[in-house]
């Protein structure tokens, strides 16, 4: 791999990370935030999803903007979008100029992390390399949500809650020198018009069915089912879809996607859950809590690695459902937990070996789905796939947490939901396994990956 290459992926891998990370960094700091904004604690909630709400709602449209209008481009706004947010977060002093920043921090993260995506798997072939890198990809996106809660906790302990925004303008300010400098834009079809009615239909109906889960407002969430209704007729007849329907009937787009919700809801709303439990229940301080999430988070390192290699010697098939059986059953124990702090020795483990199969499945998920498709098609398949990231970690948090709510005794609400995640991960495993049948059994199994070394020219474009 080039000097060039590195660098590129470097940056490319650095901006992800910081984008994973913005969504997590805030929860343990919601406290010391209402209080020093003047939001009320009934409020609370939506500093996370002011972020959420963009996020998800404009991920598809903006990835396929990526494709048309060009990706660094995109990636470059979006960047710059996010540093001005967070400079707005640093320094707000009311509710409503912090509420602002979130959104144009999730507003951000919806330009820049498709097309930091569509980036990645164009700027590497298909086979070992790309898998490697996605699995890289993958380790960084599942470590920023544990990072965040990590760096939030020792960011309020030791200075300020100020610092959980104003931590990334330093690092998004490197990458807008960097990127120009490293990246080639992509080049936009002659004579292409946007999609304007499947866009605007796709944003609505995302926007009001994350709104209506998020608060738990039945007809507001049906309504955006009915607008995605809408936009599906519209893509069947519109002459340059926004998102073409051969795509997204492919199994492999399908199914990759399908696994990428039951992934990122499940364990999203595990970590939101264990939050709970280690300061509400075991009554251990935000830094604590992120402390020892930083512990069970060291798996995502290693699995970010072994994920790629064995994506090429086992098949997407098998290492998306074995790592989603993975994080399933690891979560099983924890419905065992108790009020003594001795519980630590079976929380532990069970995040460990969690996280290790939450980020194999991110990994295969994302390969599963962006892979047969042309470079021209990459910012809308990895708009699909942040889409999935997005409004899976947006919905699984308030879902799962009705559950708990269902329960007088808070404990008893948590393993509840608990038993929940477990359930319906490992259903979702069944139906993939099933889903990808076909694929897998029209091609040949898949051979060995090589085995690349660091600094080796494995692949280029």
């Amino acid at each position: 791999m080039s000097t060039r290459l590195r660098l590129t992926l470097f940056v490319l891998l650095g901006a992800q990370f910081m984008l994973s990370v913005d969504f997590s960094i805030l929860n343990v700091a919601l406290p010391q935030i209402g209080s020093g904004v003047g939001i009320s604690s009934d409020d609370l909630p939506w500093v996370a999803s002011a972020y959420a709400l963009p996020a998800a709602g404009f991920t598809l449209l903006f990835g396929r903007i990526a494709d048309l209008f060009g990706r660094r481009r995109l990636f470059l706004a979006g960047i710059t979008l996010l540093t001005v947010a967070s400079v707005l977060g640093g320094i707000a002093e009311s509710g409503s100029l912090l509420l602002t920043a979130r959104v144009l921090q999730g507003l951000s993260t919806a330009m820049a992390a498709p097309a930091a995506l569509s980036l990645l798997t164009t700027s590497f072939s298909e086979g070992a390399m790309r898998e490697r890198v996605l699995g890289l990809n993958g380790a960084l996106l599942s470590g920023g949500f544990t990072v965040g809660a990590l760096v939030g906790g020792t960011l309020v302990g030791l200075l300020s809650w100020r610092w959980a925004f104003l931590i990334n303008v330093p690092v998004a300010v490197a990458i807008l020198i960097a990127t120009p400098r490293l990246i080639a834009d992509s080049r936009a079809p002659e004579k292409v018009r946007l999609d304007v009615p499947g866009a605007v239909s796709v944003t609505a109906g995302l926007l009001a069915f994350t709104y209506g889960i998020i608060d738990k407002n039945i007809l507001i969430a049906a309504a955006g089912v009915l607008l995605l209704g809408v936009f599906w007729v519209i893509e069947l007849r519109a002459p340059a879809p926004l998102a073409s329907v051969r795509i997204l009937k492919r199994p492999t787009v399908k199914w990759g996607n399908f696994a990428g919700l039951v992934v990122f809801s499940m364990e999203s709303a595990l970590i939101f859950l264990m939050t709970l439990y280690l300061q509400d229940v075991l009554h251990y301080a935000p830094l604590t809590t992120g402390l020892i999430f930083g512990v069970p988070g060291l798996a995502a390192v290693a699995a970010g690695v072994i994920a790629g290699k064995a994506i090429g010697r086992f098949g997407t098939r098998t290492v998306l459902t074995v790592g989603l059986a993975v994080q399933g059953l690891a979560t099983a124990p924890l419905i065992l937990l108790g009020t003594d702090r001795v519980m630590l020795a079976v929380l532990l483990p069970a995040l460990f070996i969690s996280f290790f199969g939450h980020v194999t499945s991110i990994v295969a998920y994302t390969v599963t789905a962006t892979s047969g498709l042309p470079d021209s098609e990459q910012g809308l398949a990895t708009g699909l796939a942040a889409l999935s990231q997005q409004v899976a970690a947006t919905i699984g948090i308030p879902i799962l947490s009705a559950v708990a709510a269902s329960r007088a005794v808070q404990l008893d609400g948590i393993r509840l939901s608990l038993a929940v995640d477990v359930v319906v991960t490992l259903l979702a495993v069944a139906l993939i396994w099933f889903g990808l049948r076909a694929r897998a059994e029209a091609q040949p199994a898949p051979a060995a990956a090589p085995k690349v070394e660091v600094g080796e020219q494995a692949a280029t474009r």
